[in-house]
């Protein structure tokens, strides 16, 4: 995130308000503005696996 200069609150509000897109096996992509953030949703908690640009 930081390499790519993306904070963490873009970070927040790309998973809110990101189109999601489903990746196998278990992994959710939330598309928004000028990048992607690749995460899991496991109970209630949000765990990032990358941030990429789009």
């Amino acid at each position: 995130m930081i390499f790519r200069g993306i904070s963490d609150n873009e970070v927040i509000e790309g998973i809110k308000k990101g189109n999601k897109e489903l990746q196998k096996p278990n992994k959710i992509l939330s598309h928004y503005r000028y990048y992607c953030v690749v995460y899991k949703k496991i109970n209630d908690t949000y765990y990032i696996i990358t941030v990429k640009p789009r």
